[in-house]
């Protein structure tokens, strides 16, 4: 990605609306910053297989090591090999199950081959994450008509190339559940955001059709609105630990009216984890915000004034 065109976007967008939000933990399942598999070396996944897009770090490499903690069969994929071996290496010492296929979501043969490679790994797919995406931060006139096809080709064009070859997988096992990552961007507005909000709001329709398309195959078909997290996508680049560790608590504060707080990738794949669960089996069609209240609206600001 060259120019100012990166997963890594300047400060300025996050504080514009953010990329992904507060989850509260959902009760009763594992922290996802615990790698150990769950006790006696089966979880609440055993037996299940997921595959996740876009998995080599921030909440796809947080839902990664979740699914696998909780027993589940991990298959994953990323542009960038080292981080996705370093994610495969960290989830395999803690005793779980994953594997990393480098594959690019912009590139149809090669998302044909990550989602029929990890079928040949594991002999199916029960539940799909479909989470890759990178984020511009400019205004829609100085946006070039090729970030804005990376954009699109990666965000929502990805998330169809996808679909398009794990439902067949899906369909002859009869069913299976894929989770879309959209943004609570799709509902609410943002200066500098237009290009990928545009493809956050195509993936949330794409789930909605997809899910009246596929129900008779009971195949769900659901999408998660996260608000701003902590990721690679919304951290200044070079920013220290410390700085960013104060710099994150003003970001919540200044743009996350109910709770106040920037999510953890951890938060957002314990929210994916619970979507996911078979307690949820009548949800379809959903687009869920996980967001820490920025979706609910706004304060109303008044100035102070002389009495």
């Amino acid at each position: 990605m060259g120019g100012d065109h990166s997963r890594r976007a300047v400060l300025g967008g996050v504080l514009g609306v953010g990329v992904a939000g507060l989850a509260a933990a959902a009760p009763g399942l594992a922290a996802a910053d615990d790698l150990a598999v769950e006790r006696g070396g089966r979880g609440r996944y055993a037996g299940k297989v997921v595959q996740i897009t876009g998995g080599t770090s921030g909440i796809g490499a947080a839902t990664a090591r979740a699914f696998a903690a909780a027993g589940a069969k991990v298959a994953f994929c990323g542009r960038r090999t080292a981080l996705g071996q370093e994610v495969e290496r960290a989830i395999r010492a803690a005793g779980g199950d994953a594997t990393y296929i480098a594959a690019d979501v912009r590139v149809p043969s090669s998302v044909q081959q990550f989602v029929d490679g990890a079928v040949r790994r594991y002999g199916r797919v029960d539940i799909a994450f479909n989470n890759a995406g990178v984020q511009i931060n400019a205004d829609l006139h100085k946006v070039t008509v090729e970030q804005w096809d990376d954009v699109m080709n990666t965000n929502a064009r990805g998330v169809f190339l996808a679909m398009k070859h794990q439902v067949p997988h899906m369909q002859a096992v009869g069913g299976g559940h894929i989770i879309i990552n959209s943004s609570v961007g799709a509902i609410v507005g943002r200066p500098g955001l237009s290009t990928y909000q545009a493809t956050k709001q195509a993936v949330r329709a794409l789930a909605q059709s997809a899910a009246l398309e596929y129900g008779v195959n009971g195949i769900r078909v659901n999408a998660i609105l996260p608000g701003i997290t902590d990721t690679p996508m919304i951290r200044p680049p070079g920013m220290d630990d410390a700085t960013w560790e104060q710099a994150k608590v003003y970001v919540g504060r200044m743009n996350v009216d109910g709770l106040k707080a920037v999510a953890s990738p951890d938060q957002i794949a314990r929210a994916v984890l619970a979507l996911a669960s078979d307690d949820l089996n009548y949800l379809t069609g959903a687009a869920v915000p996980v967001d820490g209240g920025i979706a609910a609206g706004r304060r109303m600001l008044l100035p102070e004034l002389p009495s």
